[in-house]
């Protein structure tokens, strides 16, 4: 039976930076489920929609529409997730504000999440890996071995963010957009209708705002070996 680990948190919490050193550490299979949405997020973008003031109302068949079409492959190279939509590695192309946006749009459309939730369960069911986004403990993998909800204020996911961006060479998004933006994401997040962005009963709760990235990942290790020994 393969072991799972969820981390489940808001954006900017460090969830994929820490969920990717513990899978290397433990060799499991890292997985990054929003990577999935921003994929179909930059799909839908490619295809015409339009998600500036974005209206719901039949959000799942104009969504659904366009899933017919759309294929993603999920690909290891070197320890590194690929995201890859219908042949093409977009891996590099989804973490602008743009298609963050888009993401947080797309997530709460039942049709697609359906399609990307399958996917998710038949590489946890078949791998031992980490998976980390809004909902793995709460509804993906409800079950999973150990659940972790990583957090942190909005301003210091924000600022962790914005070097993020500059560091990619995208200086042209203020630290206030971001913020904007993050705070946008934590409420549609936790709003949405379906699977929303929770903490699981069961799961630890453990916040970052001031710990350091080596702080934070030396407690997430301890929080792990107490589930699994």
């Amino acid at each position: 039976m393969s072991i799972q680990i969820a981390i489940d948190g808001p954006a900017g919490a460090g969830k994929s930076t820490i969920a990717k050193i513990l899978a290397k550490e433990k060799n499991f299979i890292y997985l990054d489920t929003g990577a999935m949405y921003r994929g179909f997020g930059l799909y839908a973008i490619r295809k015409g929609v339009s998600f500036e003031g974005w209206d719901e109302t039949n959000a799942d068949e104009r969504l659904g529409g366009i899933l017919d079409d759309f294929t993603m492959n999920i690909e290891y190279r070197d320890g590194s997730q690929h995201v890859v939509v219908n042949g093409e590695d977009v891996t590099d192309m989804i973490r602008t504000p743009e298609v963050s946006l888009a993401a947080s749009k797309v997530a709460v459309v039942p049709a697609v999440r359906l399609k990307l939730v399958e996917l998710q369960r038949k590489i946890a069911a078949d791998n031992n890996v980490v998976m980390d986004g809004r909902d793995i403990g709460s509804y993906v993998l409800p079950g999973a071995t150990v659940k972790i909800f990583l957090t942190a204020s909005a301003e210091a996911r924000a600022q962790r963010r914005y070097i993020e961006l500059q560091e990619k060479g995208q200086t042209d998004v203020t630290y206030e957009e971001v913020l904007e933006d993050m705070k946008f994401r934590d409420k549609n997040d936790s709003s949405r209708k379906f699977a929303p962005l929770t903490c699981a009963e069961d799961a630890i709760k453990v916040d970052t705002t001031e710990c350091t990235l080596e702080e934070s990942i030396n407690r997430i290790k301890e929080v792990v070996e107490s589930k699994l020994c």
